[in-house]
Parts: structure tokens; sequence; C-alpha cells
């Protein structure tokens, strides 16, 4: 059985209110609790074969952390410990926050900044999602028309988060099931 690990950027708590969601409706596959990144090591993260990661997208598209205005450390300061790792062990589910009536010019860019970094670590990805039912003018988390994971609006669409994130969780975790 596959060892799945939840981690998370935030400084609201939205993105963990989402993590520990996941670590519920995955139970008993996740035996651990989500873990915010400021606490978390790169070796902490390679010790699973699959992980959640999930960050919401503060201001203008920005990553969550102190230079965004974030009261803790959280993506911004992690990111820069990933050079040289190797995460081609690992296969990877993100899942992000945005807001895209507020910020339709960069809706979830903290995502795709998160799936490039571990892209260039080796990474895997699972998740993968549609972006057809939402509005929005650009987004860096875009390959083709799907986002690099599970999409989740809060602020414009907090009644379709059960539905999006139950389908989501049901399709990547038949990935590493089979």
């Amino acid at each position: 059985m596959a060892k799945v690990g939840v981690f998370f950027g935030t400084d609201t708590g939205n993105t963990r209110k989402i993590a520990k969601q996941i670590a519920q409706q995955l139970a008993p596959v996740v035996t651990e609790k989500p873990v915010n990144i400021r606490n978390a090591s790169v070796e902490d993260l390679q010790a699973y074969d699959v992980l959640i990661i999930g960050t919401p997208t503060y201001g203008e598209g920005q990553l969550p952390g102190l230079e965004a205005g974030t009261s803790t450390e959280s993506w911004d300061e992690f990111l820069p410990t990933l050079a040289g790792a190797d995460f081609s062990a690992q296969t990877i589910a993100l899942y992000g926050l945005g807001d895209q009536i507020g910020y339709p010019g960069n809706f979830v860019d903290a995502l795709g900044i998160l799936y490039d970094a571990f892209a260039d670590c080796g990474a895997n990805f699972i998740g993968f999602t549609g972006s057809e039912s939402y509005a929005f003018q650009r987004s860096r988390a875009l390959v083709g028309e799907q986002f690099v994971g599970l999409v989740l609006d809060e602020d414009n669409q907090k009644e379709l988060t059960p539905t999006r994130l139950s389908d989501w969780l049901t399709a990547i975790s038949a990935a590493w099931s089979s």
C-alpha cells in the first residue's frame, strides 16, 4: 500500500481546512495529520510514496510566505530547499485555492509555481482537472486546457468544493490503488 502524506501552506487557514478534509476522506490510507510546510523538510516529503500538496495564491499570483505578507514562513521560504532534491520516486497531486473574480489575471498562479518546482525535481503528477467551470483570464497553473491539480475557489464557488474535492480524491486514489 502506498504511503500518502498531505502537506500544505496557509496563512488564513482555508488550505489547512481542505488538507484536513482530504486526510479525513482518505483515511485509513492517510494515517498522519496534514503538515504545514513551515514545519517540514525535504526529507519529510521524500518519506512518502504519494504527496498531496496544497497552496493558496496570494496577491498578484504569489506563493504564501513572508514576502506576500503572511504572518509565518510558508512555500516561498520552503521552495529554495528543493534545489537539487530528487522527487522521481514520488507521485504528487496538487491542489490550490484562488479567487477567480478578484484575481482573474493570475488565478491560482501559486499552484503553477509549485508544479514547476516539483517538476524540476523529477516528480510524477496525477490529478489534473479541467478549467471549463471557472471564469478567469490567465493562470500559470494551466497546461493546455487543464489545471495541474484541483482548483478550489472558496470565495466565489464554495458550494462546488465538496463535489470537486470528492471527485478529485476518487480519481487520484485510483492512480495509486491500481
